[in-house]
Protein backbone atom coordinates (compact mmCIF):
# COMPACT_ATOMS: atom_id res chain seq x y z
CA UNK A 1 0.00 0.00 0.00
CA UNK A 2 1.45 3.50 -1.19
CA UNK A 3 2.95 5.12 1.95
CA UNK A 4 0.53 8.62 1.02
CA UNK A 5 -2.32 5.82 1.84
CA UNK A 6 -1.08 4.63 4.88
CA UNK A 7 -0.57 8.39 6.35
CA UNK A 8 -4.58 9.05 5.21
CA UNK A 9 -5.40 6.27 7.62
CA UNK A 10 -3.00 7.04 9.98
CA UNK A 11 -4.55 10.64 10.47
CA UNK A 12 -7.95 9.42 11.16
CA UNK A 13 -6.30 7.32 14.58
CA UNK A 14 -6.37 8.37 17.85
CA UNK A 15 -2.70 9.27 19.72
CA UNK A 16 -3.11 5.55 21.47
CA UNK A 17 -3.75 3.76 18.58
CA UNK A 18 -1.08 5.81 16.70
CA UNK A 19 1.61 4.91 18.99
CA UNK A 20 0.25 1.14 18.83
CA UNK A 21 0.58 1.01 14.70
CA UNK A 22 4.35 2.26 14.83
CA UNK A 23 4.96 -0.96 16.91
CA UNK A 24 3.85 -3.12 13.70
CA UNK A 25 7.17 -2.57 11.71
CA UNK A 26 9.79 -0.06 10.75
CA UNK A 27 7.43 1.38 7.72
CA UNK A 28 4.78 2.01 9.83
CA UNK A 29 6.93 3.29 13.12
CA UNK A 30 8.59 6.04 10.24
CA UNK A 31 4.61 6.81 9.23
CA UNK A 32 3.28 6.87 12.57
CA UNK A 33 6.42 9.68 13.49
CA UNK A 34 4.45 12.15 10.81
CA UNK A 35 4.73 15.64 12.60
CA UNK A 36 1.42 16.71 10.28
CA UNK A 37 -0.23 13.93 12.34
CA UNK A 38 0.81 14.88 15.26
CA UNK A 39 0.97 18.57 15.30
CA UNK A 40 -2.92 18.03 14.56
CA UNK A 41 -3.39 15.72 17.64
CA UNK A 42 -1.24 17.95 19.90
CA UNK A 43 -3.08 20.92 18.93
CA UNK A 44 -6.41 19.34 19.28
CA UNK A 45 -5.83 18.15 23.09
CA UNK A 46 -3.32 21.51 24.50
CA UNK A 47 -5.29 24.46 21.87
CA UNK A 48 -7.06 27.07 24.08
CA UNK A 49 -10.40 25.92 24.48
CA UNK A 50 -13.31 28.38 22.95
CA UNK A 51 -15.00 30.46 25.86
CA UNK A 52 -16.99 33.61 25.97
CA UNK A 53 -13.85 34.54 27.73
CA UNK A 54 -11.33 36.54 25.81
CA UNK A 55 -8.44 33.87 24.35
CA UNK A 56 -4.62 34.25 25.34
CA UNK A 57 -3.43 35.73 22.51
CA UNK A 58 0.06 34.18 23.56
CA UNK A 59 -0.75 30.99 23.51
CA UNK A 60 -2.68 31.34 19.80
CA UNK A 61 0.11 33.05 18.36
CA UNK A 62 2.16 30.09 19.86
CA UNK A 63 0.06 27.55 17.95
CA UNK A 64 -0.07 29.27 15.18
CA UNK A 65 3.56 29.62 14.83
CA UNK A 66 3.79 25.73 15.74
CA UNK A 67 1.54 25.08 12.50
CA UNK A 68 3.63 26.98 10.69
CA UNK A 69 6.77 25.27 11.53
CA UNK A 70 6.19 21.96 11.34
CA UNK A 71 8.70 21.11 8.38
CA UNK A 72 11.43 22.83 10.34
CA UNK A 73 11.22 19.80 12.93
CA UNK A 74 12.92 16.63 12.23
CA UNK A 75 10.04 13.28 12.02
CA UNK A 76 8.50 12.27 15.61
CA UNK A 77 9.06 15.78 17.07
CA UNK A 78 6.02 16.63 17.51
CA UNK A 79 4.76 13.32 19.10
CA UNK A 80 7.77 13.66 21.43
CA UNK A 81 6.12 16.94 22.41
CA UNK A 82 2.80 15.79 23.09
CA UNK A 83 3.83 12.73 25.24
CA UNK A 84 5.76 15.05 27.29
CA UNK A 85 3.10 16.97 27.53
CA UNK A 86 0.37 14.34 28.43
CA UNK A 87 3.16 13.27 31.20
CA UNK A 88 4.04 16.70 32.39
CA UNK A 89 -0.23 16.34 33.36
CA UNK A 90 0.26 13.14 35.16
CA UNK A 91 3.03 14.83 37.27
CA UNK A 92 0.36 17.39 37.88
CA UNK A 93 -1.92 14.88 39.02
CA UNK A 94 0.16 13.12 40.98
CA UNK A 95 1.78 16.01 42.91
CA UNK A 96 -2.06 16.94 44.59
CA UNK A 97 -2.79 13.64 45.44
CA UNK A 98 0.53 13.41 47.25
CA UNK A 99 0.09 17.60 48.64
CA UNK A 100 -1.23 16.90 51.99
CA UNK A 101 0.58 14.97 54.62
CA UNK A 102 -0.08 13.36 57.69
CA UNK A 103 1.82 15.48 60.52
CA UNK A 104 1.49 11.58 62.74
CA UNK A 105 3.25 9.39 60.01
CA UNK A 106 4.69 12.26 57.85
CA UNK A 107 3.67 10.35 54.54
CA UNK A 108 0.73 11.59 52.24
CA UNK A 109 -2.65 11.27 53.48
CA UNK A 110 -3.41 9.99 50.25
CA UNK A 111 -0.93 7.11 49.55
CA UNK A 112 -3.64 4.67 50.35
CA UNK A 113 -5.74 5.94 47.83
CA UNK A 114 -3.38 6.42 45.04
CA UNK A 115 -2.46 2.38 45.29
CA UNK A 116 -6.22 1.08 46.30
CA UNK A 117 -7.66 -1.19 43.66
CA UNK A 118 -10.28 1.26 42.45
CA UNK A 119 -7.90 4.00 41.97
CA UNK A 120 -5.00 1.57 40.10
CA UNK A 121 -7.92 0.16 37.67
CA UNK A 122 -9.24 3.77 36.71
CA UNK A 123 -5.51 5.42 36.72
CA UNK A 124 -4.08 2.14 35.39
CA UNK A 125 -1.15 2.41 37.78
CA UNK A 126 0.66 -0.99 38.51
CA UNK A 127 3.98 -2.77 38.78
CA UNK A 128 5.67 -5.25 36.45
CA UNK A 129 9.34 -7.16 37.17
CA UNK A 130 11.18 -7.47 33.79
CA UNK A 131 13.33 -11.15 33.48
CA UNK A 132 16.30 -10.52 31.63
CA UNK A 133 17.92 -13.88 30.51
CA UNK A 134 22.07 -13.43 29.83
CA UNK A 135 21.49 -13.45 25.82
CA UNK A 136 19.29 -10.56 26.43
CA UNK A 137 15.95 -11.83 25.98
CA UNK A 138 12.93 -10.17 28.35
CA UNK A 139 10.13 -11.47 29.90
CA UNK A 140 7.68 -8.76 31.34
CA UNK A 141 4.90 -10.27 33.66
CA UNK A 142 2.46 -7.82 35.24
CA UNK A 143 1.63 -8.16 39.22
CA UNK A 144 -0.62 -10.67 40.06
CA UNK A 145 -1.99 -9.70 43.23
CA UNK A 146 -0.78 -7.30 46.08
CA UNK A 147 -2.04 -6.49 49.53
CA UNK A 148 -2.11 -2.88 51.34
CA UNK A 149 -0.53 -2.33 54.85
CA UNK A 150 -0.23 0.77 56.89
CA UNK A 151 3.19 1.98 55.62
CA UNK A 152 3.61 -0.23 52.91
CA UNK A 153 2.80 -2.63 49.95
CA UNK A 154 3.10 -5.75 49.74
CA UNK A 155 2.93 -6.86 45.52
CA UNK A 156 2.51 -10.72 44.30
CA UNK A 157 3.78 -12.44 40.87
CA UNK A 158 3.19 -16.13 40.59
CA UNK A 159 2.24 -18.65 37.59
CA UNK A 160 3.57 -21.77 35.91
CA UNK A 161 5.06 -20.00 32.87
CA UNK A 162 8.84 -19.05 34.68
CA UNK A 163 11.47 -18.92 32.52
CA UNK A 164 14.27 -21.31 33.44
CA UNK A 165 16.36 -19.81 36.22
CA UNK A 166 19.68 -20.78 35.21
CA UNK A 167 19.31 -18.61 31.84
CA UNK A 168 18.57 -15.70 33.57
CA UNK A 169 20.79 -12.59 34.60
CA UNK A 170 18.45 -9.80 36.42
CA UNK A 171 15.60 -8.48 37.76
CA UNK A 172 13.93 -5.39 37.40
CA UNK A 173 11.06 -4.18 39.14
CA UNK A 174 8.87 -1.28 37.51
CA UNK A 175 6.13 0.64 38.03
CA UNK A 176 4.14 0.61 35.22
CA UNK A 177 1.11 3.46 34.05
CA UNK A 178 -0.35 4.45 30.46
CA UNK A 179 1.37 6.54 28.50
CA UNK A 180 -2.03 8.85 28.39
CA UNK A 181 -3.99 9.32 31.08
CA UNK A 182 -8.42 9.32 30.05
CA UNK A 183 -10.47 9.52 33.52
CA UNK A 184 -12.98 9.09 31.90
CA UNK A 185 -12.75 5.68 30.64
CA UNK A 186 -10.36 2.59 32.29
CA UNK A 187 -7.39 2.31 30.31
CA UNK A 188 -6.39 -0.15 27.46
CA UNK A 189 -4.83 -3.18 28.61
CA UNK A 190 -2.85 -3.10 25.51
CA UNK A 191 -1.78 0.59 25.23
CA UNK A 192 1.77 2.01 25.34
CA UNK A 193 2.58 1.68 28.61
CA UNK A 194 5.47 4.02 30.59
CA UNK A 195 7.65 1.54 32.80
CA UNK A 196 9.73 3.36 35.72
CA UNK A 197 12.31 1.97 37.27
CA UNK A 198 12.08 1.40 40.97
CA UNK A 199 14.92 -1.17 41.42
CA UNK A 200 17.55 -3.79 39.91
CA UNK A 201 18.46 -7.29 41.15
CA UNK A 202 20.93 -9.49 40.45
CA UNK A 203 19.55 -12.95 40.24
CA UNK A 204 22.97 -14.62 40.96
CA UNK A 205 22.78 -13.00 44.44
CA UNK A 206 20.27 -16.26 45.25
CA UNK A 207 22.93 -18.05 47.44
CA UNK A 208 22.87 -19.27 50.97
CA UNK A 209 23.80 -16.05 52.21
CA UNK A 210 20.77 -14.90 51.06
CA UNK A 211 18.74 -17.24 52.27
CA UNK A 212 16.82 -16.42 55.26
CA UNK A 213 13.80 -19.59 55.41
CA UNK A 214 12.17 -22.77 54.34
CA UNK A 215 9.04 -24.87 54.36
CA UNK A 216 9.00 -28.25 52.99
CA UNK A 217 8.28 -26.96 49.48
CA UNK A 218 10.32 -23.63 49.09
CA UNK A 219 13.21 -21.73 50.28
CA UNK A 220 12.75 -18.08 49.99
CA UNK A 221 15.70 -15.57 49.84
CA UNK A 222 15.79 -12.10 50.30
CA UNK A 223 17.28 -9.35 47.98
CA UNK A 224 17.75 -5.84 48.92
CA UNK A 225 15.50 -3.93 48.58
CA UNK A 226 12.98 -5.13 50.04
CA UNK A 227 12.27 -8.07 47.51
CA UNK A 228 11.94 -11.93 48.33
CA UNK A 229 12.24 -14.49 45.71
CA UNK A 230 10.68 -18.40 46.36
CA UNK A 231 12.13 -21.36 44.51
CA UNK A 232 10.81 -24.73 44.30
CA UNK A 233 13.36 -27.11 46.45
CA UNK A 234 12.82 -30.01 43.63
CA UNK A 235 13.34 -28.29 40.74
CA UNK A 236 15.12 -25.15 42.00
CA UNK A 237 12.80 -22.93 39.99
CA UNK A 238 11.20 -19.69 40.44
CA UNK A 239 8.06 -20.29 42.61
CA UNK A 240 6.98 -16.47 43.12
CA UNK A 241 8.17 -12.94 43.54
CA UNK A 242 7.50 -10.70 46.12
CA UNK A 243 8.04 -7.10 46.11
CA UNK A 244 7.94 -5.28 49.52
CA UNK A 245 8.03 -1.19 49.26
CA UNK A 246 7.34 1.23 51.51
CA UNK A 247 4.73 4.48 51.19
CA UNK A 248 7.62 6.63 51.33
CA UNK A 249 7.54 8.23 47.67
CA UNK A 250 6.51 5.30 46.12
CA UNK A 251 4.13 6.96 44.06
CA UNK A 252 6.93 8.99 42.00
CA UNK A 253 9.04 5.87 42.20
CA UNK A 254 6.40 4.12 40.37
CA UNK A 255 5.23 6.77 37.81
CA UNK A 256 7.46 9.39 37.42
CA UNK A 257 11.23 7.38 36.95
CA UNK A 258 12.11 5.98 33.45
CA UNK A 259 12.74 2.66 31.83
CA UNK A 260 16.46 2.49 32.79
CA UNK A 261 16.80 5.39 35.48
CA UNK A 262 14.88 5.35 38.65
CA UNK A 263 12.83 8.72 40.35
CA UNK A 264 15.85 10.91 41.72
CA UNK A 265 14.79 12.06 45.01
CA UNK A 266 14.11 16.06 45.40
CA UNK A 267 17.45 17.61 47.06
CA UNK A 268 17.29 17.36 50.73
CA UNK A 269 18.03 21.36 52.28
CA UNK A 270 18.96 21.05 55.87
CA UNK A 271 17.16 22.93 58.51
CA UNK A 272 19.97 25.36 60.66
CA UNK A 273 20.09 24.89 64.35
CA UNK A 274 21.99 25.72 66.78
CA UNK A 275 21.31 22.77 69.19
CA UNK A 276 24.72 21.23 70.00
CA UNK A 277 22.60 17.83 70.20
CA UNK A 278 21.16 18.43 66.71
CA UNK A 279 19.94 15.69 64.91
CA UNK A 280 20.41 12.91 68.19
CA UNK A 281 17.39 13.72 69.62
CA UNK A 282 13.09 14.08 68.83
CA UNK A 283 12.90 10.96 66.47
CA UNK A 284 9.75 9.37 66.36
CA UNK A 285 9.96 5.74 65.23
CA UNK A 286 6.61 3.11 63.93
CA UNK A 287 7.45 -0.39 63.20
CA UNK A 288 4.95 -2.65 62.19
CA UNK A 289 5.67 -6.54 61.70
CA UNK A 290 3.44 -8.49 59.58
CA UNK A 291 2.18 -10.85 56.93
CA UNK A 292 -0.62 -11.41 54.57
CA UNK A 293 -2.45 -9.00 56.67
CA UNK A 294 -1.72 -10.30 59.84
CA UNK A 295 0.03 -8.04 62.55
CA UNK A 296 2.15 -9.48 65.16
CA UNK A 297 3.65 -6.33 66.22
CA UNK A 298 2.64 -2.22 65.76
CA UNK A 299 4.30 -0.45 67.66
CA UNK A 300 5.19 3.61 67.44
CA UNK A 301 7.90 5.25 69.99
CA UNK A 302 8.42 8.99 70.46
CA UNK A 303 11.27 11.39 71.90
CA UNK A 304 13.63 8.96 70.86
CA UNK A 305 17.22 10.44 71.69
CA UNK A 306 20.91 9.78 71.73
CA UNK A 307 24.06 10.96 72.80
CA UNK A 308 27.36 11.73 71.16
CA UNK A 309 28.92 9.54 73.55
CA UNK A 310 26.88 6.77 71.75
CA UNK A 311 28.71 7.71 67.85
CA UNK A 312 31.11 4.95 67.19
CA UNK A 313 32.31 3.26 63.83
CA UNK A 314 30.08 5.24 61.87
CA UNK A 315 27.24 4.60 63.67
CA UNK A 316 25.20 6.46 66.34
CA UNK A 317 22.71 3.99 68.84
CA UNK A 318 19.56 4.78 69.45
CA UNK A 319 18.09 2.41 72.48
CA UNK A 320 13.50 2.10 71.44
CA UNK A 321 13.35 -0.74 73.82
CA UNK A 322 16.20 -1.28 76.58
CA UNK A 323 16.82 -5.02 77.52
CA UNK A 324 16.91 -3.55 81.26
CA UNK A 325 14.13 -1.94 81.56
CA UNK A 326 11.03 -4.75 81.97
CA UNK A 327 8.12 -2.58 81.20
CA UNK A 328 9.46 -1.69 78.05
CA UNK A 329 9.39 -4.96 76.61
CA UNK A 330 6.57 -6.16 74.13
CA UNK A 331 4.97 -9.31 73.25
CA UNK A 332 4.73 -10.46 68.96
CA UNK A 333 0.94 -11.70 68.91
CA UNK A 334 0.47 -14.95 67.05
CA UNK A 335 2.38 -17.32 65.63
CA UNK A 336 4.76 -15.61 63.73
CA UNK A 337 5.31 -16.76 60.03
CA UNK A 338 5.57 -15.74 56.34
CA UNK A 339 2.46 -16.90 54.29
CA UNK A 340 3.24 -16.98 50.61
CA UNK A 341 0.96 -18.73 47.54
CA UNK A 342 1.11 -19.67 43.88
CA UNK A 343 -1.77 -20.58 41.67
CA UNK A 344 -1.19 -23.82 43.01
CA UNK A 345 0.06 -24.36 46.42
CA UNK A 346 0.63 -22.08 49.27
CA UNK A 347 2.85 -22.14 52.68
CA UNK A 348 3.64 -20.25 56.04
CA UNK A 349 7.60 -20.23 56.62
CA UNK A 350 7.83 -19.84 60.54
CA UNK A 351 9.79 -17.33 61.90
CA UNK A 352 10.14 -14.99 59.20
CA UNK A 353 7.87 -11.53 58.97
CA UNK A 354 7.58 -8.30 56.95
CA UNK A 355 8.79 -5.64 58.74
CA UNK A 356 8.60 -1.94 58.06
CA UNK A 357 10.01 0.98 59.35
CA UNK A 358 9.59 4.61 59.68
CA UNK A 359 11.89 6.86 61.02
CA UNK A 360 10.59 10.24 61.57
CA UNK A 361 13.18 13.46 62.81
CA UNK A 362 12.54 16.21 65.10
CA UNK A 363 10.26 17.76 62.45
CA UNK A 364 8.30 15.61 61.66
CA UNK A 365 9.91 14.15 58.25
CA UNK A 366 10.94 10.54 57.03
CA UNK A 367 14.20 10.67 57.70
CA UNK A 368 14.75 6.36 57.11
CA UNK A 369 12.11 4.05 55.63
CA UNK A 370 11.76 0.29 54.58
CA UNK A 371 9.78 -2.31 54.21
CA UNK A 372 11.56 -5.80 54.05
CA UNK A 373 11.32 -9.67 55.01
CA UNK A 374 13.24 -10.29 57.89
CA UNK A 375 13.80 -13.83 59.78
CA UNK A 376 14.37 -14.83 63.37
CA UNK A 377 17.55 -16.30 64.10
CA UNK A 378 17.91 -18.53 67.31
CA UNK A 379 21.00 -17.21 69.03
CA UNK A 380 20.89 -20.00 72.14
CA UNK A 381 18.96 -19.42 75.81
CA UNK A 382 18.87 -16.00 77.13
CA UNK A 383 20.78 -15.36 80.18
CA UNK A 384 18.36 -12.86 81.51
CA UNK A 385 17.58 -12.99 85.08
CA UNK A 386 13.20 -12.87 84.07
CA UNK A 387 13.45 -15.31 81.46
CA UNK A 388 13.10 -18.72 80.40
CA UNK A 389 13.35 -20.24 76.68
CA UNK A 390 15.73 -19.21 74.01
CA UNK A 391 16.80 -15.59 72.42
CA UNK A 392 16.26 -14.94 69.14
CA UNK A 393 17.44 -11.89 66.61
CA UNK A 394 16.40 -9.99 63.82
CA UNK A 395 19.02 -7.89 62.28
CA UNK A 396 18.61 -5.61 58.97
CA UNK A 397 21.15 -3.21 57.43
CA UNK A 398 21.51 -1.25 54.60
CA UNK A 399 23.26 1.98 53.71
CA UNK A 400 21.59 4.22 56.07
CA UNK A 401 21.47 2.24 58.94
CA UNK A 402 21.09 -0.96 60.70
CA UNK A 403 18.29 -2.94 63.03
CA UNK A 404 19.06 -4.97 66.38
CA UNK A 405 16.16 -6.76 68.12
CA UNK A 406 16.34 -9.25 70.07
CA UNK A 407 13.40 -11.66 71.68
CA UNK A 408 12.70 -14.51 73.89
CA UNK A 409 10.46 -17.63 73.36
CA UNK A 410 8.44 -17.75 76.80
CA UNK A 411 7.34 -21.50 77.01
CA UNK A 412 4.61 -20.84 79.32
CA UNK A 413 2.55 -18.64 77.12
CA UNK A 414 4.25 -19.80 73.95
CA UNK A 415 4.86 -16.34 72.18
CA UNK A 416 7.91 -14.17 71.90
CA UNK A 417 8.94 -11.06 74.29
CA UNK A 418 10.71 -8.19 72.10
CA UNK A 419 13.21 -7.88 74.81
CA UNK A 420 16.33 -4.91 73.27
CA UNK A 421 15.32 -2.96 70.03
CA UNK A 422 17.77 -0.89 69.03
CA UNK A 423 18.54 1.35 65.56
CA UNK A 424 22.25 2.04 64.61
CA UNK A 425 22.14 5.38 62.54
CA UNK A 426 24.84 6.25 60.05
CA UNK A 427 26.47 9.22 60.90
CA UNK A 428 27.10 10.32 57.70
CA UNK A 429 23.41 10.60 56.52
CA UNK A 430 23.13 12.57 60.12
CA UNK A 431 25.42 15.09 58.79
CA UNK A 432 23.74 15.29 55.38
CA UNK A 433 20.46 15.52 56.80
CA UNK A 434 21.36 17.73 59.65
CA UNK A 435 24.01 19.94 58.42
CA UNK A 436 26.27 18.77 61.11
CA UNK A 437 30.02 17.67 61.40
CA UNK A 438 29.84 14.30 63.72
Amino acid sequence: MPSEILLKIFSYLDAVTLLCAGCVNRRFYHLANDNFIWIRIYSTAFSPKRSNWKVNSAETTAVSMNLLSVEDKEAGYWKKEYITKQRASVKAALAQVLQPVNTYTGLPVKTKEALSFSFCRISGLGWVIILKEKNGKEYIMEHVDLSINDSSVTIMWYGKNWPQLATLSTLDLCGMMPVFMDRSKTPSKNGPRWHSLIAKYNLSNLTESTMIGWDRLIRIFCLHPGLLVGLWKREEELAFVMANLHFHHLVEKSTLGSATVPYELPPHTPLLDDNPECGLHGYQLHVDMHSAGIFYMCGTFRSLFTKKGSIENGYVKLVVISFKNNTEHLPLIGKVGLSWRTDVFNGCIKSCSIMDVTLLDEYGKPFWCFSSPVCMRSSGPSDGPNFLGHTYYVDYVDSEGKVHMELVWIRETEEYFIVSLVLYLRIAKINHWFGTTY
